[in-house]
């Protein structure tokens, strides 16, 4: 019986009002509370009969009429009690002309004269847009993707002044978006995205004021280019970092050449020490085991290499014979 009466309460609903967007309310269900009062009064109108034709002997055509007069007092709080949920505004007119806005809660209308146009919506409302194709400054195609959060702060004027608001605002946010990559180089879109979203705002917000309906927030989510063009900036980017990589690799080279330079003053009027640098690299050299270094014959003439070595077999030579050893 209650799926019944919400079906009726539906189409009725739905006739007596000229949009059928579910996303505003208005193809709403009965209430449970206007139901209720409708059942009530219909029952009562059955205890009537019964009671009247069976206690007081009425007649059956005026039991009849008991029942229906009770069955229209019920439909009339069928269609009279409307219930708003909290985050709700129901927009009601009267004769088509606007009478106020109801809710949250429990309110009445008066059937036939009023009308429920809408149901607006004021919690914040998530609405995914994207640009798809749209050149950029420099004549590239991209593909972006973005999320508008955005909420109705004034219902009369969501309700009056725009046909369906939520189809304006999402069609606001796709011009405002192609707007503003038409505006910007490829670079600005990949590391100026901050700056973006504060400029789509700005311009959607300036839009949709006049609606009633306010943007808090633009986010974008992704960008997408060409594979082909993906493909050459990393070429680019890896160039560059080959170039740079070059780059620190000559500075490096100048700063070793200077200081080499900066050092050799010290050993030009110094041949000691130039010597014992000499020996000390050499030694550096035929540390490790197996190490071969091959030295110039006149490093060897200049550090004496050869009389030391001389020397240096004398003296295994001697620790091996003996200090008697002719």
């Amino acid at each position: 019986m209650f799926s019944a009466l919400r079906n009726v309460s539906d189409s009725l609903t739905v006739r007596s009002n000229d949009s059928g967007r579910t996303s505003t309310g208005v193809q709403r269900q009965a209430n449970n509370v206007s139901l209720t009062v409708f059942m009530a009064f219909m029952s009562l109108g059955v205890v009537f009969a019964i009671v009247g034709t069976t206690v007081y002997g009425l007649s059956d055509a005026a039991a009849g009429a008991g029942v229906v007069a009770f069955t229209l007092v019920g439909t009339y709080f069928l269609f009279a009690l409307k219930i708003a949920n909290q985050w709700e505004k129901a927009v009601v007119l009267r004769f088509g002309k606007f009478r106020g806005l109801y809710g949250p809660g429990l309110f009445w209308v008066v059937p036939i004269m009023d009308t429920v146009s809408s149901w607006i919506d004021h919690r914040t409302i998530v609405t995914p847009f994207a640009a798809q194709k749209t050149l950029t400054r420099d004549t590239v195609p991209v593909d972006v993707d973005a999320v508008l959060f955005w909420v109705v702060w004034d219902a009369q004027k969501a309700a009056l002044e725009v046909k369906d608001y939520e189809a304006a605002v999402d069609w606001a946010a796709q011009t405002a978006l192609r707007d503003i990559i038409g505006k910007k180089e490829l670079a600005d879109l990949l590391v100026g995205r901050e700056v973006i979203d504060q400029e789509l705002q700005k311009i959607i917000d300036e839009r949709t004021t006049p609606w009633g309906v306010s943007v808090t927030s633009v986010e974008i989510r992704d960008i997408v280019i060409p594979q082909s063009l993906e493909e050459a900036m990393s070429r680019q980017a890896q160039a560059e970092r080959e170039r740079q990589a070059r780059v620190i690799l000559g500075e490096s080279e100048k700063q070793i050449a200077e200081s080499f330079a900066e050092a050799s003053l010290s050993y030009v009027n110094n041949p000691t020490a130039l010597h014992l640098r000499a020996m000390n690299m050499l030694f550096e050299g035929l540390k490790d085991k197996g190490a071969l270094v091959i030295v110039p014959s006149s490093a060897v003439d200049t550090m004496n290499l050869g009389g030391m070595s001389g020397l240096i077999s004398l003296a295994k030579t001697v620790g091996k014979d003996g200090p008697n050893a002719s």
